[in-house]
């Protein structure tokens, strides 16, 4: 189910899609919403910049794309599509990729709006703009959006993203978690063999390791946008200093970007061809398979909303080191299905150093491997879509996406065998039909992330 959303119909709007070359994790998480929500029965537009030579109008799996526009062009044209047909919609999922469309400027006040916030971009502006525009940045994304949504709903992927609306953008009104999922391979996922293994492995296991199996020499596996904010480069300071230990060392570094022409000339500079491998885009099948065999995978990023490629990393058994920053903290149990690094510290490659010398231990390895997937199993796509399609019906029947109320909470009504964790318009509605009879506490964050209680909240 997906909380009564067939029939309805939804517009998500996004700067870019899933298939535009600078995609990431905020376009996988529209369009898996997307999809799911269509799968169901709702009608659902997904309004985007056009790249290339994308189509401008196009159908996938049920989801009606509508392309328009450029980068910064994007903005005001998909405000004009929607402000003509402004009765057409039920309800909008407004994506804010550091500045969001602020749809209510064009829309009716009944249609509850949600500005979906993957994660929050002050100090990002910087990296990429000049001064002046990185100054327009922040105050679009702070003071402009707060007021733009002072009638509707955020929602938010991670716990750190929900404190940083709060402390860093002064964000006053209601804000729901709606985490990211994971998709859980059907199959074993077989790894790819390094370079120089293929050569001398046995043709009857065509090359292929157990995920996260030790083969000589680590290999470490970077999966990433080659953006600023993503500090590959101090990946390659990280190579640099483990080749010496670790000769035969092998890092991979998956994804594509405006910065790889700089790290490649860097990775030639520094003498780590053949030590670093930028393999660039790759199908899902070979991103997998490339992160199966890897002892761990690296984020050097300066914060994240989650940190969807941890979860895909997890869900293979393979743990992670990163920066203890925003949303990486939440995607990462420190100690358990990875190792955080100081903020601000130079600390990676002690860090990997440390993660490598605990990996040398099989039973250590093997007990990492499976608490990485019992906690990638945690999130789910269907579950996802079926949070904020309750949220979204909730809010179509209620009249506002709103509520007075900033806390989420468990709850059990008379009978019910099992309780639920409720927030925003799911829970006022509730309460106001069976209020009497509800048993109701408010939610400990863990119960709020993960959408369902504790056993034993105290602990």
């Amino acid at each position: 189910m997906t909380g009564g959303v067939a029939g309805r119909r939804l517009a998500i709007v996004n700067w870019r899609d899933p298939w535009h070359p600078q995609a990431g994790g905020a376009e996988r998480y529209a369009w898996e919403l997307a999809r799911r929500m269509a799968a169901r029965g709702a009608h659902v537009t997904y309004l985007t910049c056009r790249a290339g030579l994308q189509s401008r109008r196009e159908r996938v799996e049920g989801v009606d794309f509508v392309r328009t526009g450029g980068r910064f062009t994007v903005y005001p044209l998909v405000l004009l599509w929607l402000l003509l047909r402004r009765r057409r919609f039920d309800a909008v999922i407004d994506c804010q990729n550091g500045i969001p469309f602020f749809t209510p400027w064009v829309l009716p006040r009944r249609v509850p709006v949600f500005c979906s916030i993957f994660h929050v971009h002050d100090e990002q502006f910087g990296l990429y703009f000049p001064a002046w525009l990185a100054w327009v940045g922040r105050m679009l994304e702070g003071p402009v959006a707060r007021r733009t949504y002072r009638r509707h709903a955020c929602t938010a992927i991670s716990l750190t993203t929900l404190t940083a609306l709060r402390e860093r953008l002064d964000w006053k009104g209601p804000v729901y978690l709606v985490p990211v999922g994971v998709t859980v391979p059907a199959e074993p996922v077989q790894a790819e063999p390094a370079q120089a293994d293929s050569a001398q492995a046995d043709p009857a296991q065509a090359g292929f390791v157990q995920a996260g199996e030790r083969a000589g020499a680590p290999e470490l596996v970077c999966v990433t946008r080659l953006v600023p904010h993503k500090r590959v480069e101090r990946v390659l300071d990280l190579a640099e200093r483990l080749l010496p230990r670790f000769p035969g060392l092998r890092v991979g570094v998956v994804g594509r970007g405006p910065e790889h022409d700089r790290l490649a000339a860097e990775i030639t500079a520094r003498g780590l061809d053949g030590t670093v491998v930028l393999h660039g885009f790759v199908s899902e099948e070979e991103k997998a398979a490339l992160v199966a065999r890897a002892d761990l995978h690296l984020s050097a990023s300066q914060g994240e909303g989650w940190g969807l490629c941890v979860a895909e990393a997890a869900v293979l058994g393979v743990p992670t080191v990163a920066y203890d920053v925003d949303g990486l903290r939440d995607a990462i149990r420190d100690g358990v299905t990875g190792w955080l690094v100081p903020a601000g510290e130079e600390g990676l490659a002690d860090t990997v150093e440390r993660a490598l010398k605990e990996l040398d231990d099989p039973s250590r390895r093997a007990r990492i491997a499976a608490d990485c997937r019992d906690w990638a199993g945690e999130f789910d796509w269907a579950r996802t879509a079926d949070r904020m399609g309750e949220l979204i019906a909730a809010s179509v029947r209620m009249g506002t996406s709103a509520s007075d109320d900033a806390d989420a909470h468990v709850v059990r009504g008379y009978g019910d065998e099992h309780p639920r964790v409720v927030e925003g318009p799911v829970r006022d509605e509730l309460f106001r039909a069976h209020g009497d009879a509800l048993d109701a506490r408010i939610a400990t964050p863990a119960e709020r992330l993960l959408g369902r209680p504790d056993a034993d909240p105290a602990r």
